[in-house]
């Protein structure tokens, strides 16, 4: 059967971690070679997505900064375009509380929140209006503000919100070319490959705790088993989705059902453990406080009525 989590679970970051450490682990990984991704869409889509689940299920930090360069390149090569040579990039949408970057022509001007990698990255895709922008983020124009990140989860990811203040660039496409062209929708399903592997992560940390207590009751034991199942199928899910086209309604369903994944295995990881582990166990307690914060990139019953829309037509 294909599947996107690979049987042996890739090695943790050392705990405990900071932005300092995942930023070098990501410059490491970028030096050699691990982040260039195939391109989705062109036949090597599952590969793709088998390395996104491992990021997510060695570091949701590190995987959120990786997940956004590859996002990014795979945006350059579909407008046609090549990355910066060495260059670490992101993509940064957000709209969040009417805030958003806005393009008058000439330079990039206003608020973007949930920015990562505000210190770590060399370039960045910037969402402006119908627009999208490239921008050098060593430009003083770029103003960073990362006390607005006040969250535990996704701490190391070194995120806030950005203020462009006339910071010049590079249009990316044509007037609503971002958010219509074809890879957006595979773009969205790599994200949740992503917090698969994040929620495999936390399953291993439960059985590894399992494990070290020398077995487990009957009650832990389904739980357990509830969480494999979960897991299991949303993995089948995308792998078959990265087998095949990737519209907006197998997109959708593939990030409904990874977050549907996530949220079972969050809700029995600390029945299986109780609190010990999440007291003691900083890489344990990190992972339980982080894949919350990321899987909430779907916006739950908002995302999903989307997708029933979808799914039911037109009137």
């Amino acid at each position: 059967m294909n599947t996107l989590l690979a049987k042996t679970p890739p090695k943790p970051l050392p705990s405990p971690r900071t932005a300092t450490s995942v930023g070098a682990e990501l410059r490491s990984l970028h030096t050699a070679g691990e982040l260039d991704l195939p391109l989705p869409g062109d036949g090597r889509t599952a590969a793709r997505w088998v390395a996104l689940a491992a990021f997510g299920r060695r570091d949701l930090t590190l995987a959120r900064l990786a997940e956004g360069h590859a996002d990014a390149v795979a945006i350059l090569a579909e407008a046609g375009r090549s990355p910066a040579t060495g260059a670490l990039y992101g993509v940064w949408a957000a709209k969040s509380g009417g805030t958003g970057a806005a393009w008058d022509g000439g330079a990039l001007t206003g608020t973007v929140r949930f920015c990562s990698g505000l210190s770590l990255l060399d370039r960045a895709l910037v969402a402006a209006g119908d627009r999208l922008v490239e921008v050098d983020l060593a430009d003083p124009g770029v103003r960073r503000h990362p006390d607005t990140w006040q969250a535990v989860g996704m701490d190391a990811s070194d995120s806030g919100d950005v203020v462009f203040d006339g910071v010049p660039g590079t249009l990316v496409g044509p007037p609503g070319w971002y958010v219509h062209r074809p890879g957006f929708a595979l773009g969205g399903a790599g994200v949740a490959a992503v917090w698969l592997g994040g929620a495999a992560g936390l399953l291993d940390d439960v059985l590894a705790y399992l494990r070290e207590r020398g077995g487990a009751d009957e009650h832990q034991l389904a739980h357990v088993g509830a969480m494999h199942t979960a897991l299991s199928c949303a993995d089948a899910v995308l792998a078959q989705a990265a087998a095949g086209d990737v519209d907006a309604l197998v997109a959708g369903t593939c990030r409904a059902a990874a977050e549907r994944s996530a949220v079972e295995v969050l809700e029995r990881a600390l029945k299986v453990t109780g609190p010990t582990p999440a007291c003691r166990d900083r890489r344990f307690a990190q992972r339980v406080a982080d894949l919350p914060v990321y899987v909430r990139q779907h916006h739950a019953e908002r995302d999903l009525a989307a997708l029933g829309r979808t799914v039911l037509g037109p009137a």
